[in-house]
């Protein structure tokens, strides 16, 4: 019969933390796993001790194997960002949590925290944290070394994110404990303990932004002002996309970034990737994207190059092609996921005519709307419209088998 091992949550004051349950399994184990923080609390066990270091996938490997009586270590809850849903997955464990580090800092701030956004940055990147909690009330994260409390103030900063005040609890639940309230400038010098976890509170109202950011709002090349997909034709071709919250977006002759912004912001939880050959226009976006608390990843090339860092898309807008249409749609075709869409803007009879081809010569389902828009101006004490260029946007996506 298989034995079981038991993963046992450990807080930062050592044993003290246990109780004695899991005390006399450690006692009666002849392995303990852990950190070498949490093997340092037990100087006098008499079994074999395994350290974790680097990646799980040598420590499986070698516990696969063990037949002793094996108990394994890990800090406040494993089941939350923990080891626990690892090792559960390949290991017979019964797993036994103790608090978690959010759960202690939000004890100590004297608030609830069933209604917090909980995230990660632990051995992960910041990347796309912007626009994940961007107008969120209440931000529980998980730090590392390098995602400290200052980095994380100093991203957050860059984002003009000020109505946040932020927590920090260090060491908590051990004889270092500390914590306190900071603004973000002042977290942004400070040191902390590498045992750390904040929590981000807004204060103040922030900006919020609605589907179809007014085209003004966008900083646009000049004196050539008007290279953007206006707000109608950009919030229909992002319909078209089908967007959800975990999307894969690129988007390909990005410009001003319009439309990979307003995607960002439908798509918090997963990413956008644009690319602009003219380097102009990508510091248009990379400031347009500071200003609308989105964490694009952004390309200076000309599309196909450079596409292949990319990973697989759900949803792509092509608003530009650099006459690399043909090579291009191809390209996104063979990369599109499976229940993906493309969609293309294009301004002139021709480019439909090759785009149309194109998509059916790759076997690929193509729709058409012809956006022929109108916007009000005043003329005197009167109103009359002045039209908008007409634009055809192609939405293509792959043909489904019939069913069996």
């Amino acid at each position: 019969m298989e034995r079981t091992m038991k993963v046992i949550g450990i807080g930062d004051d050592g044993q003290k933390s246990l109780l004695p349950q899991y005390l006399q399994w450690i006692k009666e184990s002849e392995v303990l796993v852990g950190g070498e923080r949490h093997l340092d609390f037990f100087p006098e066990y008499p079994g074999e001790k395994i350290a974790i270091k680097g990646g799980l996938a040598s420590l499986i490997e070698r516990l696969q194997g063990e037949t002793r009586p094996t108990v394994i270590l890990a800090s406040g809850d494993p089941l939350f960002y923990g080891i626990g849903s690892v090792l559960n997955k390949k290991l017979p464990v019964e797993i036994y949590p103790y608090l978690s580090s959010i759960q202690l800092a939000f004890a100590k701030m004297g608030e609830s925290w069933h209604d917090a956004y909980v995230t990660s940055v632990h051995g992960r990147s910041m990347k796309g944290l912007a626009q994940r909690i961007d107008g969120k009330e209440k931000i529980a994260l998980l730090t590392d070394s390098e995602n400290t409390p200052a980095a994380i103030a100093r991203y957050l900063l860059s984002f003009g994110m000020t109505e946040y005040r932020a927590f920090v609890g260090e060491n908590l639940g051990s004889t270092e404990e500390r914590s306190g309230w900071y603004a973000l400038d002042e977290m942004a010098d400070q040191g902390f303990s590498d045992l750390n976890v904040v929590i981000l509170r807004r204060n103040n109202p922030g900006p919020a932004w609605p589907l179809g950011i007014e085209d003004e709002a966008f900083a646009q090349r000049k004196p050539d002002k008007g290279l953007i997909t206006k707000k109608e034709v950009r919030v229909l071709s992002i319909a078209q996309l089908r967007l959800h919250a975990k999307s894969i977006v690129w988007d390909i002759g990005t410009c001003t970034g319009s439309v990979a912004i307003e995607a960002a912001r439908i798509a918090r939880e997963g990413a956008v990737y644009a690319i602009e050959k003219n380097a102009d226009d990508l510091a248009n976006c990379r400031e347009n994207a500071a200003k609308f608390r989105t964490d694009l990843h952004l390309v200076h090339g000309k599309a196909p190059d450079g596409l292949e860092q990319f990973p697989d898309p759900d949803a792509v807008f092509i608003g530009g092609s650099g006459g690399e249409l043909q090579e291009l749609l191809q390209i996104c075709s063979e990369r599109l996921k499976p229940d993906g869409r493309i969609v293309v803007n294009a301004a002139t009879i021709e480019t439909l005519h090759d785009a149309m081809q194109t998509f059916a010569d790759l076997g690929m389902q193509t729709e058409v709307t012809l956006a022929h828009l109108a916007r009000s101006k005043p003329i005197l004490h009167m109103t009359r419209f002045e039209g908008l260029n007409p634009t055809y946007i192609i939405t293509a996506y792959h043909k489904k088998e019939d069913a069996q």
